[in-house]
Formats: C-alpha cells, structure tokens, sequence
C-alpha cells in the first residue's frame, strides 16, 4: 500500500494530514511530495520518513500511488499561484490512484468554481480524509 500525500506552498496541509494518518499507525505507508522543498521539508516533520519534491517527483509517485491525498488545487494546472504545473496536474489526474482530495478554499484554480460543498473547519476536512483513506486501505481494493 502507497498513500503519497502532495501539497505545495508551505505544505501546512500536507503535514496536518500526514500526522492523523499516522496517528492511526499509517505512517510506514506514506511518502510525501512536495512542490517546493520548503513544503517537503514541513510534511516530513510530522514524522514521514520518505520525501521528494518537485515535478519529477510529484508524476513519479503518482504513477506508483495506491492512494493520492492533498488539497484540491493539486488537480488543476497553475493552481497554489503557479506551483502546480501542468505536468504535474496531469500526472495526477491520470494517475490510476484513488484521490481523496481537501476542498480547501482558495487552493483551487481561479477559474473553478465547485458546487455543493458546506462550509467545514479545516480539522474537520482533514478528519473526514483520514477517514477515507484508512477506509480505502482497509477494503482491499486498492494495492
């Protein structure tokens, strides 16, 4: 089972993400890519001991993911005020992984709107993607 959790800026996403699943003894399972080093770098404090960044990296673990997690902005080229590439958006959204992805305002591109959505705390959005992920690794159809 590979969960590769992505996310860029200052990877504060990422990291929150990366230490619930480990919290739920997950962590031997994920590697973290980040866009940027500084994003890395704050996603492997939560304890993750493997890490790569940039756009090699992000299409590399993508085609290797069981499971691919991050903000929503990680689907749409020029997203994160450009550290989302096109490659990189491409990458992931081809990538045969299941997705669990955070609707976090403003991480998205300019030009999406998403509908339906109801206003949730942070934690709560985190929560609810530990929750996926711990079910999709549990069920046996991914991996």
């Amino acid at each position: 089972m590979r969960i590769v959790i992505i996310d860029g800026q200052g990877g504060g996403i990422g990291r929150q993400l990366a230490e619930l699943l480990k919290e739920r003894g997950m962590a031997d399972a994920i590697t973290v890519v980040g866009t940027n080093a500084v994003a890395t770098s704050n996603m492997m404090r939560a304890g993750i001991a493997s890490g790569a960044t940039g756009e090699n990296a992000v299409a590399y673990n993508s085609r290797h993911a069981d499971i691919l997690a991050g903000p929503i902005g990680i689907m749409f080229p020029n997203a994160m005020l450009g550290e989302i590439t096109p490659a990189m958006a491409a990458a992931i959204g081809e990538s045969a992984a299941q997705k669990v992805l955070i609707p976090v305002s403003g991480m998205q591109s300019r030009h999406a709107h998403i509908v339906g959505l109801v206003h949730k705390p942070l934690t709560e959005l985190l929560a609810e993607a530990a929750d996926s992920i711990e079910r999709l690794a549990a069920s046996g159809t991914v991996g």
